[in-house]
């Protein structure tokens, strides 16, 4: 079976970058793993801030895709890493959701974005499902300090 998720309706909405789920890293607290995500493509400046501060994840979204303040040089290269240190921090720092995560036991998990064919799965199934993929590599480490019930 394989888990897919995307809307806030699906039982599995915590697996978006959207939810609702706060945590510390990098000494400030972030939202949303989209608010850090963002603003990881402008660090130290002022417009970090900002998307630090937005009130949704959805204007997180938009200040971070803005494109009136250069991108850091590397972005293409340390993006996965981005998400990826993210993603752990949030489903470290919430049991409810590290539970959830991990009662998916070995079934792929995909986000099934229509538009986004890096991240998702895109309208035809045929995308990379990075954000799958690094829910699955998250679910595998905290699998394997969990203990065993």
């Amino acid at each position: 079976m394989t888990i897919y998720f995307y809307s806030k309706s699906t039982s599995y909405a915590c697996f978006s970058n959207f939810s609702p789920h706060g945590f510390e890293l990098d000494g400030a607290y972030w939202p949303t793993v989209e608010h850090y995500f963002q603003a990881q493509k402008f660090p130290g400046t002022e417009h970090a801030e900002r998307i630090r501060q937005a009130s949704t994840p959805a204007e997180a979204k938009k200040l971070g895709r803005s494109r009136k303040v250069p991108l850091r040089a590397d972005w293409e290269e340390i993006k996965d890493d981005v998400m990826r240190r993210a993603v752990r921090c949030k489903f470290a720092s919430h049991a409810d959701l590290r539970e959830t995560l991990l009662s998916t036991g070995d079934e792929e998990i995909v986000e099934n974005a229509p538009t986004d064919y890096y991240w998702g799965c895109g309208r035809t199934g045929g995308g990379r499902n990075m954000l799958g993929k690094i829910l699955m590599e998250t679910r595998a480490a905290l699998s394997a300090v969990s203990p065993k019930t």
